[in-house]
């Protein structure tokens, strides 16, 4: 039987290049430790070797925005937020970029949403908008799937939301001076068809007023993810509606950040 051994790597082309005595990404890596972190350059391994786990598994905090594009919220049939609609998940809904999406043998109506995720980078409480930028680690790909018939029985939602085994992210953390977000492309597939295409220029609430809005109840800490809500084109405001079913195939790539793919799976009840 195989020993597992977790690091942190940093991307070099094909491979993963190892941070010394690092494990995974959350509350003791935050942005100055992974910067001047010693890279292992001869113990180097392919990613195609690897498996990648979710980014930080042990996250304290998973902050979820809700109707932060304005045709997800026409085709919702709400009015335009003034304030942030916040909920949250938890580190058990993390899985891999790669994992199987479990469905849950209590629920009908899995969905599909395609989302960008922050990654802070440095503790901080009241953060300003205008230095808000400076605490974050970096971007990642998300998928905020979510169990419908649970989301609507009450007014709130995190019974729909916070599903163990549900939520895939990565599969890499790519820092702010890698990527130009201003108008990036988000789009899901679903079985080879493009089901959300959008850009992260239409996003209502942005990442600088989500950190400084969120900041000012709740210490955000190294680790701590913001989910920044979905486009336009979830399958339950579909005519006819679209849900996940064992063994759909579903990606959600953003321009510049990634993409992940996970096949869906019915849980053993």
């Amino acid at each position: 039987m195989k020993s597992v051994v977790r690091r942190v790597g940093e991307v070099d082309g094909d491979r993963l290049v190892p941070l010394a005595a690092l494990t995974e990404i959350g509350a003791g890596t935050p942005t100055n430790v992974l910067a001047e972190s010693t890279r292992l350059p001869d113990e180097s391994v392919e990613i195609a070797a690897v498996t990648l786990r979710p980014i930080s598994p042990a996250a304290g905090k998973i902050i979820c925005v809700g109707l932060n594009y304005k045709a997800h919220i026409e085709e919702s049939h709400r009015e335009l937020p003034t304030y942030p609609v916040l909920f949250p998940k938890y580190a058990s809904s993390l899985i891999g970029p790669t994992d199987d999406i479990l469905l849950p043998p209590e629920a009908t109506q899995a969905d599909y949403e395609g989302e960008l995720a922050v990654i802070i980078g440095r503790s901080a409480r009241r953060i300003s908008e205008e230095d808000a930028l400076d605490h974050v680690l970096g971007y990642s790909v998300c998928n905020d799937v979510t169990m419908r018939e649970y989301q609507y029985k009450t007014h709130q939602w995190m019974q729909g939301k916070a599903w163990d085994n549900s939520t895939p992210i990565g599969p890499y953390v790519i820092t702010p001076d890698e990527v130009d977000l201003a108008s990036a492309g988000i789009r899901t597939i679903l079985n080879g068809e493009v089901v959300q295409d959008s850009d992260l220029s239409y996003l209502i609430f942005s990442i600088p007023k989500l950190i400084a809005t969120i900041s000012e109840f709740t210490t955000l800490q190294p680790g701590d993810v913001i989910l920044t809500g979905t486009p336009a084109g979830i399958g339950y405001r579909r005519t006819p509606q679209l849900f996940l079913n064992d063994g759909d195939t579903v990606t959600v790539e953003i321009d510049g950040v990634g993409s992940i793919t996970n096949k869906v799976t019915t849980e053993a009840a």
